[in-house]
């Protein structure tokens, strides 16, 4: 079964930006070249950048997670941002809004980024 990754990532201040969205578009760019992910796609929502990710299972997902330029993101984020991601087995990829009141029923965008399901 499909592993449908949701995350929402905000940064902690507009001074951010640079790293912040140099990391983003680096980690979009690895999943969306990754022969294992079927979608990646982000969307702004509210001032929180989301992105819905499918894998082929949760393997794959774990491995891109550890992996390149997510990896290194991952190592800076708690600097400069807050979020939180999870991760569900599901047929059918959530529309924005189903996605994103997955996300908001997961927890709170204050957390530090934590993957809860993976």
């Amino acid at each position: 079964m499909p592993y449908i990754s949701i995350t929402g990532l905000k940064m902690k201040s507009p001074l951010h930006a640079p790293r912040f969205w140099w990391h983003a578009i680096r980690s979009m760019a690895q999943a969306q070249r990754d022969p294992n992910c079927q979608l990646a796609i982000a969307k702004q929502i509210n001032g929180i950048a989301h992105t819905i990710t499918v894998w082929n299972n949760r393997k794959d997902m774990l491995a891109f997670l550890m992996s390149g330029s997510h990896r290194e993101a991952m190592r800076v984020f708690p600097k400069i941002g807050t979020g939180y991601g999870f991760g569900i087995e599901r047929e059918s990829v959530p529309s924005w809004d189903e996605a994103h009141q997955l996300w908001i029923s997961r927890g709170s965008d204050s957390k530090p980024i934590a993957p809860k399901a993976m």
